[in-house]
């Protein structure tokens, strides 16, 4: 079975203690002292490995540690640096903290390297502590804590083109005709358990990635049968290419089909419900009635402004038109790949409960001024021009209780909130 979800805990280093020591030499009675610092703990790295393309190993492993550092030693001696780990994972995979569902990176585009959690830093060893009042220190200082998180691993196919459908209606089919991919072909429903990729070479036009997406049922967007595990691979898909079996050999309406899948896709991402689609209807061979069902289909979807190409996956018959068709829309679209934005910063999220702030009303200027730390940390982690970084910016508001405090100074709707030069007006 594929695997494109996991879930694992990652815990960085500890950093090494501080050592406390004198100096003891031959004729040295009173030598001074010279306690070592501890080693830095080791950090969590997760890298992009293009030989991985499932998240079957996180199946058996679900523990990841960075090593510790070592504590410092006599003779100002360093302890050690813990050795950091790195961890690999198929391109395409998104890492979520496992509480929030928030989003901490996108493994994917030009993102091949990432650090997750930094090692603690090693403690200060009490030879940095000796001053002209205190020549014999007797203390250093600790190493910094681990850090440690749950994580959620979500494998999200990187393609242009995602193909939907239900079962046996000639997915595999089409894309081993028409692309480099050799997916496994059979009879049988949910034959398709993982997603195939396949690149698409044209003469005189841009090619593209297709992928051929395990078969959707009814149901898929609240997790019936492959459900999700369905649904996440188009999540980054430009183009939608719905393929259904227009001969209706399995005794299924192409049209009734289409709309069912459309009503799963609104149901889990409205979002990916609207992106561009083109409707191959598949199997045009074995049509032998006297209506024409491929001319019932154009009829119901192109006045809606869906292209429908009649094709044998089979024979060949169609393929060329719907290809350059898929080609010339994919090149009126936005060519930047589908990147997810981070949400969630463990650098902002490990000490910032220990960050001051004050939320105070400035009666000159008549604006309430939030400040701290702790906002200031926050502000420098934060796109406020995207809808997602906005939406994070007032959680934190709403969370820390931010907005109680401003509440209870008497704010009132329309009036300004200043933080650290930006301003914004206040609406409950």
């Amino acid at each position: 079975m594929f695997a494109d979800r996991a879930k694992i805990y990652v815990r960085s280093g500890k950093g090494g203690d501080g050592h406390v020591s004198f100096r003891r030499e031959k004729y040295v009675p009173n030598g001074g002292p010279d306690g070592g610092d501890g080693g830095n703990g080791g950090s969590v790295y997760f890298v992009v490995d293009e030989g991985l393309n499932t998240l079957t190993d996180f199946r058996h492993i679900r523990k990841y540690c960075a090593k510790d550092g070592a504590e410092g030693g006599k003779r100002n001696c360093a302890g050690k640096n813990g050795e950091d780990i790195i961890i690999k994972v198929p391109e395409g995979t998104v890492i979520k903290e496992a509480e929030s569902g928030k989003v901490i990176t996108d493994m994917s585009g030009e993102n091949r390297k990432f650090l997750l959690l930094k090692g603690g830093r090693g403690g200060n060893g009490n030879q940095h502590y000796a001053t002209s009042t205190m020549q014999a220190p007797k203390y250093a200082q600790p190493g910094q804590p681990a850090q440690e998180l749950e994580l959620i691993l979500e494998l999200k196919v990187i393609a242009d083109v995602g193909l939907v459908g239900f079962p046996n209606v000639g997915k595999s089919t089409f894309l081993s005709k028409v692309t480099n991919a050799r997916p496994k072909i059979a009879n049988y429903h949910f034959t398709t358990l993982n997603p195939n990729l396949g690149v698409v070479d044209l003469e005189d036009a841009k090619g593209f990635v297709i992928a051929d997406i395990p078969g959707l049922i009814e149901g898929a967007s609240e997790g019936v049968g492959l459900g999700h595990e369905f649904l996440r691979h188009i999540e980054r898909t430009k183009l939608i290419v719905h393929i259904v079996d227009a001969a209706s050999t399995e005794g299924r309406d192409p049209i009734e089909d289409i709309y069912a899948i459309n009503k799963e896709l609104e149901a889990y991402n409205p979002e990916i419900a609207g992106r561009p689609q083109i409707i191959a209807a598949n199997k045009i061979d074995m049509i032998y009635t006297e209506d024409d069902p491929v001319a019932a289909i154009k009829a119901e979807f192109e006045p809606k402004g869906i292209p429908v190409y009649g094709i044998s996956a089979i024979s060949g018959k169609g393929l060329r038109e719907l290809l350059y068709a898929i080609s010339n829309r994919l090149g009126e679209l936005d060519t930047k790949p589908t990147v997810f934005e981070q949400e969630f910063f463990p650098e902002f999220h490990f000490g910032l409960e220990s960050e001051p702030f004050t939320v105070e009303y400035d009666a000159q200027a008549d604006e309430y001024v939030v400040e701290g730390p702790r906002i200031e940390k926050m502000l420098s982690y934060t796109n406020l021009e995207s809808e997602k970084g906005f939406k994070f910016f007032q959680d934190f508001l709403k969370e820390n209780g931010i907005l109680k405090q401003l509440e209870e100074l008497g704010i009132e709707e329309g009036s300004t909130v200043r933080m650290y030069g930006l301003s914004f007006d206040y609406y409950k």
